[in-house]
């Protein structure tokens, strides 16, 4: 069997599976034992002592520990209250602009990505409070929606993002390197959206009126004194975080303890800390923790016996064979993980695609630190692109009866949009990803 009939069987039958509904994780590593079987004579001792190794390896793998460390830090910064006060506080400061309440939405969600890295602590954080105080304003029910989502895939880009570190694990780059790359975009993303609901409301004001002037009753002491309150705790914790990365006083994994710590601390001085509220945090931590070490054993068990069987350099050579040109097949590319997005997780499209695609980046002279952030830019689609979108869905499950899943897929559209045009200016303007990396670590290490 060659290796171009294995690479399209593989992936047709992994496809066939997800349809019919299979655990991705289980899937994954069921289609590499038994195309492993098939591919390699049919002795299964050869695939069980690749598939333990690979195992091994996983486990052996020490940036990964980061990712608990991230998630509890997470869960314990949405029991704390921070992104309720977050966006208190901008409710406060952008309620008499036009649109400010939603601007308020993307601004609160941009500081919380920074301080947790995970999208649905994010999103149904901010958006319970940001739904009910948008809609009785008045305020477009899918611009409402399409802000909440949009504004919650920022902590799958801003870091410290989980995406990124387990993006440096697969691919074995920095995740210092990567979280100083996704910091521009992230930031250009939030931009993006930014200007987008000020000049939409600017030209109608119907879709974001400002607050009316009776509950314009804050003075500029009371101002003052919930942003340092609010917003001043959790730019330090970000500060700590990502700035002991960048400036090489700690790993990523040691920037990860210290962000739980930081959380914990804030929790208790917001009056928050309860045992209940750690139980709650260390539980769900160890679910997500697991389903994303499963996940990850079956990705490397496909990758390993896709890989192995040539189907790596099948499709590499089949890309490269299409005579586009570099950026051609850079845009193929990116045009497979958005079409993955619409059915599969970022952590699967992950495993999927690295395997592949980093090999052809390679080969095409592409600098791989520039080609896994527009990688990951282009993943933070899958979280609003229908039918499966995880955004559309977390806020679909907090949104009362009056925003219908129509409304919410009708304001992602253009949040998509937006985010295929920061693609592009990435694309166009590679400084966008790589002057920090720079600046932080050197030409030399970044390229």
């Amino acid at each position: 069997m060659s290796p171009e009939t294995i690479a399209l069987l593989m992936f047709a039958t992994l496809f066939i599976t997800l349809f019919l509904g299979h655990p991705l994780a289980f899937s994954l590593g069921i289609l590499a034992l038994v195309f492993g079987v098939i591919g390699w004579g049919g002795s299964p001792d050869l695939v069980f002592n690749l598939l333990a190794n690979r195992a091994y390896g996983v486990m052996e793998e020490y940036v990964l520990v980061a990712v608990p460390l991230f998630i509890f830090m997470a869960q314990v910064l949405d029991a704390s209250g921070i992104a309720e006060k977050l966006f208190e506080s901008m409710h406060i400061i952008m309620g008499p602009v036009r649109g400010g309440l939603a601007l308020a939405v993307i601004i609160a969600c941009a500081v919380f990505a920074a301080t947790a890295g995970v999208v649905g602590a994010t999103e149904v954080s901010v958006g319970l409070l940001a739904v009910p105080a948008l809609m009785s304003r008045g305020y477009n029910i899918s611009l409402t929606a399409g802000a909440i989502c949009a504004g919650g895939t920022l902590g799958i880009i801003i870091p410290p993002s989980i995406m990124l570190v387990v993006y440096g694990s697969l691919a074995a780059i920095s995740v210092g390197h990567l979280y100083a790359a996704a910091f521009g975009p992230g930031i250009l993303l939030a931009a993006l959206y930014v200007t987008y609901i000020a000049v939409r409301c600017a030209i109608r004001p119907s879709d974001g009126p400002p607050l009316p002037k009776e509950e314009r009753v804050y003075t500029v002491l009371y101002k003052v004194k919930i942003f340092m309150t609010s917003l001043l705790p959790a730019v330090v914790l970000v500060i700590v975080v990502l700035g002991s990365i960048l400036v090489g006083v700690a790993t990523p994994t040691e920037a990860a303890g210290m962000g739980c710590a930081g959380a914990v601390v804030l929790a208790i001085a917001y009056k928050k800390f309860t045992w209940k509220a750690i139980y709650d945090a260390s539980w769900s931590t160890f679910l997500t923790t697991s389903m994303v070490m499963t996940l990850f054993l079956g990705g490397n068990a496909f990758q390993a016996i896709f890989m192995g069987l040539g189907g790596g350099d099948a499709v590499t050579q089949m890309l490269i064979g299409t005579n586009l040109g570099p950026y051609g097949v850079l845009f193929i590319m990116m045009g497979i993980v958005f079409f993955l997005g619409m059915f599969i997780d970022w952590l699967g499209i992950l495993l999927i695609v690295i395997p592949i695609f980093v090999p052809v980046a390679m080969e095409l002279g592409f600098n791989q630190l520039w080609f896994a952030t527009l990688l990951c830019v282009n993943l933070q689609m899958a979280f609003l692109t229908p039918p499966f979108g995880y955004s559309l869905f977390y806020l679909r499950g907090i949104a009362p009866s009056e925003m219908t899943i129509v409304h919410i897929y009708k304001g992602a559209i253009p949040f998509i949009i937006l985010q295929w045009t920061g693609l592009f200016l990435c694309i166009l303007f590679p400084e966008i990803v790589l002057w920090l990396p720079r600046l932080a670590f050197g030409v030399g290490a970044v390229g």
